[in-house]
Protein backbone atom coordinates (compact mmCIF):
# COMPACT_ATOMS: atom_id res chain seq x y z
CA UNK A 1 0.00 0.00 0.00
CA UNK A 2 2.87 2.34 0.88
CA UNK A 3 4.49 1.40 -2.74
CA UNK A 4 0.58 2.94 -4.45
CA UNK A 5 0.41 5.75 -2.18
CA UNK A 6 4.04 6.70 -3.19
CA UNK A 7 3.19 6.70 -6.23
CA UNK A 8 -0.44 8.46 -6.40
CA UNK A 9 1.46 11.66 -4.13
CA UNK A 10 4.66 11.73 -6.05
CA UNK A 11 3.29 11.46 -9.43
CA UNK A 12 6.52 13.11 -11.22
CA UNK A 13 8.97 11.32 -9.34
CA UNK A 14 7.60 8.16 -10.17
CA UNK A 15 6.94 9.50 -13.81
CA UNK A 16 10.59 10.34 -14.35
CA UNK A 17 11.68 6.87 -12.71
CA UNK A 18 9.73 5.43 -15.16
CA UNK A 19 11.57 7.37 -17.97
CA UNK A 20 15.27 7.02 -16.08
CA UNK A 21 14.22 3.57 -16.20
CA UNK A 22 12.96 2.90 -20.36
CA UNK A 23 16.18 4.99 -21.25
CA UNK A 24 18.11 3.60 -19.93
CA UNK A 25 17.23 -0.16 -20.46
CA UNK A 26 16.47 0.84 -24.32
CA UNK A 27 20.47 2.38 -24.41
CA UNK A 28 21.69 -1.09 -22.92
CA UNK A 29 19.68 -2.89 -25.80
CA UNK A 30 20.71 -0.55 -28.08
CA UNK A 31 24.44 -1.09 -27.33
CA UNK A 32 23.53 -5.20 -27.60
CA UNK A 33 22.40 -5.03 -31.03
CA UNK A 34 18.67 -5.54 -30.11
CA UNK A 35 16.04 -2.88 -32.60
CA UNK A 36 12.67 -4.64 -32.18
CA UNK A 37 12.24 -3.63 -35.64
CA UNK A 38 11.82 -0.55 -37.70
CA UNK A 39 10.74 2.89 -37.41
CA UNK A 40 11.16 5.41 -40.22
CA UNK A 41 14.80 5.37 -41.28
CA UNK A 42 15.63 4.38 -37.22
CA UNK A 43 14.86 1.55 -35.08
CA UNK A 44 11.58 0.77 -32.73
CA UNK A 45 14.40 0.51 -30.08
CA UNK A 46 15.94 4.16 -30.67
CA UNK A 47 12.71 5.66 -31.06
CA UNK A 48 11.48 4.44 -27.51
CA UNK A 49 14.97 5.89 -26.29
CA UNK A 50 14.13 9.39 -28.20
CA UNK A 51 10.64 9.36 -26.70
CA UNK A 52 11.62 8.64 -23.20
CA UNK A 53 14.19 11.24 -23.02
CA UNK A 54 11.97 13.84 -24.60
CA UNK A 55 9.08 13.17 -21.63
CA UNK A 56 11.95 13.50 -19.11
CA UNK A 57 13.21 16.69 -20.44
CA UNK A 58 9.57 17.55 -20.49
CA UNK A 59 8.91 16.54 -16.68
CA UNK A 60 12.58 18.63 -15.92
CA UNK A 61 11.09 21.45 -16.80
CA UNK A 62 7.75 21.62 -15.77
CA UNK A 63 7.34 23.45 -12.19
CA UNK A 64 4.80 21.10 -11.01
CA UNK A 65 1.97 22.15 -8.35
CA UNK A 66 2.30 24.33 -5.83
CA UNK A 67 2.66 21.44 -3.65
CA UNK A 68 6.41 20.99 -5.04
CA UNK A 69 9.06 21.88 -3.23
CA UNK A 70 12.08 23.68 -4.87
CA UNK A 71 14.24 20.60 -3.25
CA UNK A 72 12.06 18.04 -5.39
CA UNK A 73 11.85 19.68 -7.98
CA UNK A 74 15.11 20.38 -8.49
CA UNK A 75 16.30 16.96 -7.92
CA UNK A 76 13.68 15.49 -10.16
CA UNK A 77 15.54 18.43 -13.23
CA UNK A 78 19.07 16.82 -12.10
CA UNK A 79 18.28 13.36 -12.48
CA UNK A 80 16.11 13.94 -16.01
CA UNK A 81 19.79 15.71 -17.14
CA UNK A 82 21.86 12.75 -15.80
CA UNK A 83 19.38 10.59 -18.12
CA UNK A 84 19.74 12.95 -20.94
CA UNK A 85 23.39 12.99 -21.09
CA UNK A 86 24.35 9.12 -19.93
CA UNK A 87 24.20 8.50 -23.89
CA UNK A 88 27.20 11.25 -24.38
CA UNK A 89 31.08 10.67 -23.91
CA UNK A 90 33.00 7.16 -23.87
CA UNK A 91 30.06 5.39 -24.92
CA UNK A 92 28.87 6.80 -28.51
CA UNK A 93 29.72 8.72 -31.00
CA UNK A 94 27.84 11.22 -33.45
CA UNK A 95 30.39 10.46 -36.55
CA UNK A 96 33.97 9.41 -37.56
CA UNK A 97 34.78 13.01 -37.89
CA UNK A 98 33.54 13.39 -34.30
CA UNK A 99 34.62 10.67 -32.65
CA UNK A 100 38.09 11.21 -34.46
CA UNK A 101 38.33 15.02 -32.94
CA UNK A 102 37.09 13.62 -29.51
CA UNK A 103 39.98 11.19 -29.63
CA UNK A 104 42.47 13.80 -30.83
CA UNK A 105 41.46 16.02 -27.55
CA UNK A 106 42.06 13.18 -25.32
CA UNK A 107 45.94 13.24 -26.73
CA UNK A 108 47.22 15.96 -24.40
CA UNK A 109 46.02 14.26 -21.26
CA UNK A 110 47.60 10.85 -22.45
CA UNK A 111 50.90 12.86 -23.04
CA UNK A 112 50.72 14.23 -19.88
CA UNK A 113 49.77 10.88 -17.81
CA UNK A 114 52.76 9.61 -20.00
CA UNK A 115 55.35 11.96 -18.30
CA UNK A 116 53.99 11.55 -15.26
CA UNK A 117 54.34 7.96 -15.25
CA UNK A 118 58.13 8.56 -16.26
CA UNK A 119 58.83 10.79 -13.61
CA UNK A 120 56.73 7.79 -10.51
CA UNK A 121 59.94 5.77 -11.03
CA UNK A 122 62.07 8.63 -8.62
CA UNK A 123 59.17 8.44 -5.72
CA UNK A 124 59.27 4.78 -5.08
CA UNK A 125 60.93 2.52 -3.08
CA UNK A 126 64.65 2.07 -4.51
CA UNK A 127 63.59 -1.83 -4.98
CA UNK A 128 60.53 -0.84 -5.71
CA UNK A 129 61.62 1.36 -8.90
CA UNK A 130 63.08 -1.01 -11.65
CA UNK A 131 59.79 -3.08 -11.37
CA UNK A 132 57.51 -0.12 -12.00
CA UNK A 133 60.03 1.24 -14.59
CA UNK A 134 60.12 -2.57 -16.28
CA UNK A 135 56.69 -2.53 -16.41
CA UNK A 136 56.23 0.70 -17.83
CA UNK A 137 58.94 1.09 -20.54
CA UNK A 138 56.71 0.54 -23.70
CA UNK A 139 54.27 3.56 -22.50
CA UNK A 140 56.51 6.13 -24.59
CA UNK A 141 56.73 4.92 -27.93
CA UNK A 142 52.74 3.49 -27.28
CA UNK A 143 51.68 6.95 -26.47
CA UNK A 144 53.35 8.52 -29.42
CA UNK A 145 52.73 6.21 -32.11
CA UNK A 146 48.40 6.32 -30.64
CA UNK A 147 48.74 10.13 -30.69
CA UNK A 148 49.96 9.91 -34.24
CA UNK A 149 47.46 7.62 -35.22
CA UNK A 150 44.68 9.65 -34.31
CA UNK A 151 45.88 12.92 -35.78
CA UNK A 152 46.18 10.86 -38.79
CA UNK A 153 42.60 9.38 -38.62
CA UNK A 154 41.35 12.92 -37.91
CA UNK A 155 43.64 14.50 -41.16
CA UNK A 156 41.99 11.21 -43.07
CA UNK A 157 39.41 9.45 -41.84
CA UNK A 158 39.70 5.92 -43.79
CA UNK A 159 38.95 2.37 -43.49
CA UNK A 160 42.36 2.07 -43.39
CA UNK A 161 43.63 4.45 -40.96
CA UNK A 162 40.76 3.52 -38.47
CA UNK A 163 42.03 -0.30 -38.49
CA UNK A 164 45.81 0.71 -37.62
CA UNK A 165 44.06 3.01 -34.56
CA UNK A 166 41.87 -0.47 -33.68
CA UNK A 167 45.28 -2.35 -33.39
CA UNK A 168 47.20 0.36 -31.67
CA UNK A 169 44.14 1.31 -29.00
CA UNK A 170 43.89 -2.18 -28.13
CA UNK A 171 47.83 -2.80 -28.34
CA UNK A 172 48.22 -0.03 -25.93
CA UNK A 173 45.40 -1.03 -23.55
CA UNK A 174 47.15 -4.39 -23.15
CA UNK A 175 50.40 -3.05 -22.11
CA UNK A 176 48.66 -0.69 -19.22
CA UNK A 177 46.68 -4.04 -18.08
CA UNK A 178 50.03 -5.94 -18.22
CA UNK A 179 51.36 -3.09 -16.18
CA UNK A 180 48.92 -2.68 -13.66
CA UNK A 181 49.43 -6.54 -12.52
CA UNK A 182 53.11 -6.03 -12.32
CA UNK A 183 52.63 -3.00 -10.54
CA UNK A 184 50.46 -5.10 -7.81
CA UNK A 185 53.57 -7.33 -7.03
CA UNK A 186 55.15 -3.86 -5.57
CA UNK A 187 55.13 -4.61 -1.75
CA UNK A 188 56.05 -1.78 -0.54
CA UNK A 189 52.02 0.21 -0.04
CA UNK A 190 53.30 3.51 -0.39
CA UNK A 191 54.82 2.49 -3.69
CA UNK A 192 52.11 0.15 -4.71
CA UNK A 193 49.74 3.22 -4.49
CA UNK A 194 51.83 5.87 -6.39
CA UNK A 195 52.84 2.91 -8.89
CA UNK A 196 49.05 1.99 -9.78
CA UNK A 197 48.01 5.85 -9.59
CA UNK A 198 50.19 6.30 -12.00
CA UNK A 199 49.48 3.61 -14.88
CA UNK A 200 45.46 4.00 -13.73
CA UNK A 201 45.69 7.66 -15.13
CA UNK A 202 46.84 6.25 -18.66
CA UNK A 203 44.72 3.39 -18.37
CA UNK A 204 41.28 5.46 -17.92
CA UNK A 205 42.49 7.71 -21.18
CA UNK A 206 43.39 4.70 -23.14
CA UNK A 207 40.07 3.12 -22.51
CA UNK A 208 38.16 6.04 -23.12
CA UNK A 209 39.78 6.64 -26.27
CA UNK A 210 39.15 2.23 -27.14
CA UNK A 211 35.11 3.24 -26.20
CA UNK A 212 35.68 6.41 -28.84
CA UNK A 213 37.29 3.65 -31.78
CA UNK A 214 34.82 0.93 -30.85
CA UNK A 215 31.51 3.34 -31.22
CA UNK A 216 32.81 4.12 -34.80
CA UNK A 217 33.36 0.32 -35.51
CA UNK A 218 31.61 -2.44 -36.66
CA UNK A 219 30.29 -5.25 -34.22
CA UNK A 220 32.95 -7.48 -36.23
CA UNK A 221 35.55 -5.01 -35.68
CA UNK A 222 34.95 -5.06 -32.15
CA UNK A 223 35.11 -8.45 -31.85
CA UNK A 224 38.14 -8.78 -33.25
CA UNK A 225 39.81 -6.13 -30.90
CA UNK A 226 38.32 -7.80 -28.29
CA UNK A 227 40.21 -11.02 -29.43
CA UNK A 228 43.23 -9.47 -29.50
CA UNK A 229 42.85 -8.43 -25.44
CA UNK A 230 44.82 -11.15 -23.78
CA UNK A 231 44.27 -9.37 -20.47
CA UNK A 232 40.96 -8.85 -19.62
CA UNK A 233 39.14 -6.12 -17.71
CA UNK A 234 37.95 -8.30 -15.06
CA UNK A 235 41.45 -9.56 -14.20
CA UNK A 236 42.70 -5.92 -13.34
CA UNK A 237 39.28 -4.27 -12.04
CA UNK A 238 40.28 -4.43 -8.37
CA UNK A 239 43.39 -2.54 -9.01
CA UNK A 240 41.50 0.24 -10.32
CA UNK A 241 39.96 3.08 -8.41
CA UNK A 242 36.85 3.85 -9.72
CA UNK A 243 37.22 7.97 -8.15
CA UNK A 244 40.23 8.48 -9.63
CA UNK A 245 38.91 7.29 -13.13
CA UNK A 246 35.77 9.33 -12.80
CA UNK A 247 37.40 12.82 -11.73
CA UNK A 248 40.23 12.59 -14.99
CA UNK A 249 36.66 11.77 -17.24
CA UNK A 250 34.80 14.80 -15.66
CA UNK A 251 37.69 17.05 -15.95
CA UNK A 252 38.52 16.36 -19.63
CA UNK A 253 34.49 17.09 -20.11
CA UNK A 254 34.08 19.58 -17.47
CA UNK A 255 31.37 17.75 -16.30
CA UNK A 256 30.20 16.67 -12.55
CA UNK A 257 31.86 13.89 -10.97
CA UNK A 258 28.77 11.61 -10.12
CA UNK A 259 27.85 11.22 -14.19
CA UNK A 260 31.40 11.03 -15.29
CA UNK A 261 31.16 8.15 -12.64
CA UNK A 262 28.12 6.89 -14.45
CA UNK A 263 29.77 7.47 -17.72
CA UNK A 264 33.07 5.37 -16.65
CA UNK A 265 30.96 2.51 -15.58
CA UNK A 266 28.88 2.20 -18.87
CA UNK A 267 31.97 2.51 -20.32
CA UNK A 268 33.47 -0.42 -18.05
CA UNK A 269 30.44 -2.62 -18.74
CA UNK A 270 29.95 -2.01 -22.32
CA UNK A 271 33.67 -3.54 -22.50
CA UNK A 272 32.97 -6.50 -20.90
CA UNK A 273 30.24 -7.22 -22.80
CA UNK A 274 32.05 -6.73 -25.64
CA UNK A 275 35.18 -9.22 -24.86
CA UNK A 276 37.51 -7.18 -23.35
Amino acid sequence: MNLISNIWNQPKTSAAGLLIAVVTIATVLSQQGVTLGTAGTGTVISLVCAIGTALLGLLAKDPGGKSSSAGSTAKLGAWALIALLLPLPLVSGCSGVTVAQDIVNWTPALQGAVATVDSTAALLAPQDAPIFTAATVSFDAASNLLVAQASAYLANPTAGVLSELRIQVVTFQQQVNAALLQAAKIVDPASQQHALAAIQAVGTIVSAILALVASISSKAQVAQMAAQSTIKLAAVRPLLDGSRAAAIVAGHYGEPAELARIQVARAEYAEVQAGF
